[in-house]
């Protein structure tokens, strides 16, 4: 909502009764009109008497600034010129013992207090009516609270805002503890990836060798005599290790199942 800071008075010009017993009312009106243009045209002139004075205190307090910044450089850069690197050495040790820089500028608090208000503004806080005494009813409540703030709470928007500030801080703290914890979990992570990989590789099974010759005796004797014929992993076995067999391989096996077929039978 804007602040409207001069109002001019009167606003309307024209709008005024007319006493009774006038016996020319179109001269009353107009009389009324002139006087109250006379009326806002000196308003007018207040506002802009006041307007000039506010640029020219802060055209001063503009001048005393910039006078103050250019003696500063002007000492500044006379100091500049007579100090030689050649000729006067400081040790690190002085410089350590020396007291660190403290500006003597004062900083300005309390802009915007009862004391800086316009003129303007302040003859319309003055002109303006008074809240009620509610701060009276005060001593009745339970909880303390002044009373006078569930009317007017200048400082409703100060603690509304140091609120936020408050709000945006704590979860700026949670965002920095979500992602120290994301990164110490994405670590941990990455080294249990690592350290499985190496258990992995150190525990590897060691391929069992195999005995060529007890295979070929195993293929010598029929299925039903074969004492891990109820197995088929041995089976499959046998038959893969039957086709990587070779070819003096294959005719001793004939041998010794003609052998056993025939003679061993009789």
């Amino acid at each position: 909502m804007p602040l409207v800071k001069r109002n001019i008075e009167p606003r309307h010009l024209c709008h005024s009764a007319v006493p009774d017993g006038i016996g020319n009312e179109l001269e009353c009106v107009t009389n009324n009109t002139l006087s109250a243009i006379i009326r806002q045209l000196s308003s007018l002139s207040k506002h802009a008497e006041n307007v000039f004075g506010e640029l020219f205190n802060e055209a001063n307090t503009f001048y005393v600034r910039t006078n103050s910044l250019q003696d500063r450089i002007d000492r500044l850069a006379i100091k500049v010129t007579q100090l030689d690197s050649s000729v006067e050495e400081v040790s690190l040790q002085d410089i350590n013992m020396r007291k660190g820089f403290r500006s003597s500028s004062v900083q300005d608090q309390q802009v915007l207090s009862k004391g800086s208000l316009p003129s303007a503004v302040a003859d319309m806080y003055n002109s303006s009516d008074r809240p009620p005494p509610l701060s009276n009813l005060t001593a009745y409540r339970e909880d303390s609270t002044d009373a006078m703030k569930y009317y007017s709470d200048p400082s409703y928007f100060f603690d509304l805002w140091k609120e936020k500030m408050l709000q945006d801080t704590e979860e700026k703290r949670k965002e920095r503890r979500r992602h120290r914890v994301r990164v110490h979990f994405t670590h941990h992570e990455q080294k249990r990836c690592v350290d499985s990989s190496t258990i992995q590789r150190e525990v590897k099974k060691v391929r069992k060798a195999r005995n060529r010759r007890q295979e070929w005796n195993m293929m010598a004797f029929d299925k039903e005599l074969r004492p891990d014929h109820r197995h088929p992993q041995s089976l499959r076995r046998g038959a893969s290790s039957e086709g990587s067999l070779s070819p003096d391989g294959r005719l001793e096996n004939f041998y010794f199942y003609f052998h056993n077929k025939y003679f061993m039978s009789n």
